[in-house]
């Protein structure tokens, strides 16, 4: 196939730029993270790899100071004026990333709801149940709908129903806080109660073998009188 000189001329200018390009790192690409030849900007901003400020400069004079010091230059706030850049092993930061993102995940704690179910005609033996299962859930940090549905003619004594919720977060107290009040949806009430706040400590409880105090004598067992005995 032959190419007229133009053609010729294009592909060249075509493969020159793809040659100007460096590959993309996975890691970076993965992130989102400019580095080395592909930060953009016509200033940035340039940290180097102790903290210290060294002005606003052009990237390639950026990267010049980042090779000599056989590191990378990394763009760490994009959306700035001008963007932030800084000197340091790539490799590294990226480690230190991650880890701080596990460590953050960790962290995080998966707030579940779980459900108590009454009804009008609950007696006090299963309503007292339910409510130390609503008492537990909250403890473990998770959230409690409690719901009561209503069935047939029990739809004209829903003030027996709002009694029971009502009831239930008047008896659960500080062990929860209530997200949503008791309000119907079709023929069923029901309340969102979220873990309190507060977090109590149990007491240590004291070993029976404690070590007395220094300057004081370890009290001696008392003798049991014959009336005692």
């Amino acid at each position: 196939m032959h190419l007229n000189p133009k053609q010729r001329i294009a592909g060249e200018k075509n493969l020159l730029w793809r040659r100007l390009i460096p590959p993309i790192d996975k890691r970076s690409a993965k992130s989102f993270i400019r580095t080395n030849e592909r930060i953009r900007a016509r200033e940035i901003r340039v940290i180097d790899e102790n903290g210290e400020q060294l002005g606003v400069m052009a990237p390639f004079d950026a990267l010049k100071m980042a090779r000599e010091r056989s590191l990378d230059l990394v763009e760490i706030s994009p959306n700035a004026v001008p963007p932030v850049c800084k000197i340091q092993d790539y490799g590294k930061y990226l480690y230190e990333k991650d880890k701080s993102e596990r460590a953050a995940r960790k962290k995080q704690k998966v707030i579940v709801i779980k459900e108590v179910k009454f009804s009008v005609t609950v007696d006090e033996h299963d309503y007292q149940t339910k409510k130390n299962q609503a008492v537990r859930f909250l403890g473990e940090g998770d959230k409690v709908k409690a719901s009561l549905r209503f069935k047939g003619r029990q739809m004209a004594h829903r003030d027996l129903g709002y009694k029971i919720i009502n009831r239930l977060i008047l008896d659960i107290g500080d062990a929860g806080l209530v997200e949503f009040m008791p309000r119907m949806e079709g023929t069923t009430l029901h309340a969102i109660l979220a873990p309190s706040k507060k977090v109590e400590v149990a007491p240590k409880k004291a070993a029976s073998s404690a070590t007395p105090a220094a300057g004081t004598k370890p009290t001696e067992p008392a003798v049991p009188t014959p009336a005692q005995a």
